[in-house]
């Protein structure tokens, strides 16, 4: 009987310890460097890894530079090579943060909640510390989280001829996209 107790107190605690770590692998990312001058650059990366953990508020993403895709390929090889993000030196994109403000967001309550966000993101080898705003919303189990900011291309050290002549935005908009279930 101690045996039997004891076993479902262990199973209990390990699938307790597991239902805090949500993890995906179809978040997404949208780039938007688009310019008066032109409206195509602008990718989305539907294949991103995302992991969270309602307990501590740990959240990361990696996103593999090649899966984003771009309207017009030949954007897209610019986009992938050495004067851009090189691609083949900088395979992945990685943020790795923390949800500052997680006493007020209810991962097992129905709602639509404002997360404040801190940590390290890398892009073409350079990390750099961003805080942003994000939205949460829990509805029938599942948890999606999504957020929009800008970076500014030079301080990744990402200055293609296409950024100074104008036509890439220098301060693209990068929006996050992800859902737990």
């Amino acid at each position: 009987m101690k045996k039997t107790i004891l076993s479902v107190a262990l199973v209990l605690a390990v699938i307790s310890v597991f239902a805090q770590k949500k993890t995906t692998t179809s978040a997404m990312i949208v780039f938007d460097a688009t310019t008066p001058i032109d409206a195509l650059p602008k990718a989305e990366n539907k294949t991103v890894v995302a992991a969270l953990d309602t307990k501590t508020g740990s959240i990361q993403f990696e996103a593999a530079i090649k899966s984003f895709a771009f309207s017009n390929p030949r954007i897209q090889a610019h986009f992938n090579n050495s004067g851009w993000m090189d691609s083949d030196n900088f395979p992945k994109a990685t943020f790795n943060g923390t949800i500052t403000n997680l006493s007020k967001i209810k991962f097992t309550k129905e709602g639509t909640y404002a997360a404040d966000v801190e940590g390290s993101l890398t892009i073409h080898g350079v990390e750099q510390k961003i805080k942003t705003s994000a939205s949460i919303i829990v509805k029938e189990g599942v948890i999606t989280a999504t957020a929009a900011f800008s970076v500014k291309l030079e301080d990744y050290k990402v200055d293609g001829p296409q950024v100074g002549s104008g036509k890439v935005s220098k301060e693209p908009k990068i929006t996050v996209i992800a859902e737990f279930k």
